[in-house]
Formats: structure tokens, sequence, C-alpha cells
């Protein structure tokens, strides 16, 4: 489980993909301490939660390798990644962690859409859209994570809706980049989730 508070920013260096096509190895830099980076830990990239299968350090900066396969890569944005693609980090919560964002599994639900971008004085708001399947999840005010990182619903109008992003946000996570047309991963909050189940069992 995670948070949506990004802990580091990655960058992938290495891309080996299988010769079926079914298995992608991603050797990402990262900041955090080697050390405590476990064989077998969770962390999200991009709020895709991957296993660690090997770590190491190189040029003074650590590394980790992680296997992104066939079904992560049909619904996430994984299937664009390449060297030198930048990765919003998070390594899985703990118990005692500061529950800084709402609770985030890390398993994508699929992709949305950045339809427009409007850079604003003090922060930046995207219009986003997505499937009708997805867009049922999503409420005002309700919690949302994009790309591994939990932000706050502003609007919402079918299929479509908007956050707002603060300054520090923009700075520490890869959204700063973010363009209309481009796609992120999106998982819908799971009270959301839960909540339309019991309801469809009524």
């Amino acid at each position: 489980m995670f948070t949506g508070i990004v802990t580091d920013l990655g960058e992938i260096v290495s891309f080996t993909p299988t010769a079926q096509g079914q298995l992608h190895r991603l050797r990402i830099a990262c900041s955090y301490d080697q050390t405590t980076i476990a064989d077998g830990a969770s962390i999200a990239c991009n709020g895709v939660c991957l296993t660690v299968v090997a770590s190491g350090v190189a040029g003074g900066k650590a590394w980790f390798d992680v296997d992104a396969a066939a079904e992560t890569l049909a619904l996430t944005t994984a299937k664009h990644w390449r060297v030198g693609t930048r990765l919003n980090l998070e390594r899985a919560l703990k118990i005692g962690d500061e529950l800084g964002g709402h609770i985030v599994a890390g398993h994508a639900d699929g992709i949305a859409t950045i339809v427009s971008r409007e850079d604003l004085p003090d922060m930046a708001r995207f219009v986003l859209s997505t499937t009708r399947e997805l867009a049922r999840f999503i409420a005002t005010k309700g919690s949302i994570t994009l790309d591994g990182v939990s932000l706050t619903v502003n609007t919402v109008a079918d299929v479509t809706f908007s956050v707002l992003i603060i300054p520090h946000t923009l700075t520490v996570t890869t959204i700063g980049g973010w363009k209309a047309g481009a796609e992120v991963n999106i998982e819908v909050d799971l009270m959301a989730r839960y909540a339309a189940r019991l309801t469809e069992m009524k």
C-alpha cells in the first residue's frame, strides 16, 4: 500500500524487452539508500506497484531493477517508457508512517489523457479525460491518483475532470512536465470503488 506522496524522482537507465515482448526489465536510478532496497520490495513507479528484483550502485547513484509484465504494459503508460523516462517513486507504506495522501494500492486502473493545461499565477490547472467506466468513480473533492501522485479532484463533467496543482508538487514530481495530449496512469479511490460495488449488490 502507498499514500500517493512521491518521495523521489527516478530515471530509467536501461530497458530490456524480452524476445516475445511480454516482459520488460527496467533499471531505475534513484536517490534512495541502496542498502534499504530489498529484493522483493514494492516500489510504486508512476503509480504502478512493481517488485524489486535486484539493486546496486553505479556512479555513486543507487539503482533497482523491476519487471513490467504484459498486463502492466497493456493497461498503463509503462508501454511508453524508455531510457531517460523520469518516474515518480514511492516506497511501500510502513506501519507508523504519516498518511499524507490517501490509501493507494499501486494498481493502476487505466489511463487518463491530458486535455488541457492552464498555467495560473500560483498553480497549474489540468483537465483530463478517461473512460466512462472509470469516470463513474471520480467525484468533486474526492481523491484520485495520477502517475502515483495523490490529488484532489476539482471539477467533474461527464468523462472529464480537473485538478489544481500547487508549485511544490509541480517541482518535486513529473507533473511539471505534463502537456496536453500526454497520457498518465490513473488509480481511482478505493473507497469509491467499494461503495459502487456495494450499491450494485443491492
